[in-house]
């Protein structure tokens, strides 16, 4: 990662103007402007979810100059894999693929086994840094800006990020086209476009990561409930957005299709 770095007198002003523009468009406009401003230079990273999905079909519908990357983690779902195949034939774009490091991986199976996440939150983050966080980190190295599926009713802690801010981590400015969306506009968008649906939504999975680590949750649960379900609540995130807490809203899975 990039020493973290202070927004400039610049860069506020890029926000003060990025902000209102953002905030009155649409998703799809969102994207338009994040394409016109870095054209070829703005990433979107996607792990197949709900909303990843709703912005991979804007970007490659429309032809959209921002590149769309994932990490594979090397413990995600068949189902996600799955959903990845069926998003390449659908649209004939290609996705950026980043892997952990090798030896890294190695070395902390040799030491560790290969289930250490659930001894500790320590191992489990240790886990998260090397699967995820440092292949972001060569994702988004040079990257002026990215662009993710967030939306604010996912999590309290993602309630107060804003559409456009400044990530002082990556250097970068991030952007969040669906953060304003409701969990109801999303499920209604992805239908009438037919965009692919990973099919761990209908079995109760809201949020989607790597398999050993996300469950479904129960009717009542929070949106993160199912993510490293046997860790206190608040710590629900691996690094790749700021720490989160407090408890989350609740969000309801995709109903099964008929």
């Amino acid at each position: 990662m990039s020493a973290v770095a202070e927004a400039t007198p610049a860069v506020h002003a890029l926000l003060d103007e990025l902000r209102p523009r953002l905030t009155q468009a649409s998703a799809l406009d969102r994207l338009r402007l994040v394409a016109e401003r870095y054209p070829g230079q703005a990433v979107f990273s996607t792990s197949f979810g709900l909303e990843d999905q709703i912005l991979s079909h804007l970007i490659f519908a429309h032809d959209l100059p921002i590149e769309v990357f994932t990490l594979d983690t090397g413990r995600n779902f068949q189902e996600t894999y799955a959903t990845w195949n069926k998003t390449l034939l659908k649209y004939g774009k290609s996705i950026q693929v980043y892997f952990p490091q090798q030896e890294a991986v190695e070395s902390l199976l040799l030491s560790k086994g290969p289930n250490s996440f659930y001894n500790s939150v320590e191992n489990r983050k240790e886990c998260c840094h090397i699967r995820k966080v440092e292949p972001l980190n060569r994702a988004l190295a040079g990257r002026p800006a990215w662009v993710t599926g967030i939306r604010a009713e996912q999590s309290q802690n993602r309630q107060t990020m804003e559409p456009v801010e400044w990530d002082a981590a990556h250097n970068l400015i991030k952007i969040h086209p669906l953060f304003d969306w409701t969990w109801e506009q999303a499920l209604a968008f992805v239908q009438e476009h037919g965009v692919p649906v990973n099919p761990l939504h209908q079995q109760g999975f809201v949020s989607i990561g790597c398999a050993p680590c996300t469950r479904a949750i129960r009717p009542g649960e929070d949106f993160r409930a199912g993510r490293w379900w046997w860790e206190d609540l608040s710590a629900k995130e691996c690094g790749l957005h700021a720490t989160h807490n407090g408890p989350d809203p609740v969000v309801e899975p995709v109903p099964a299709s008929g």
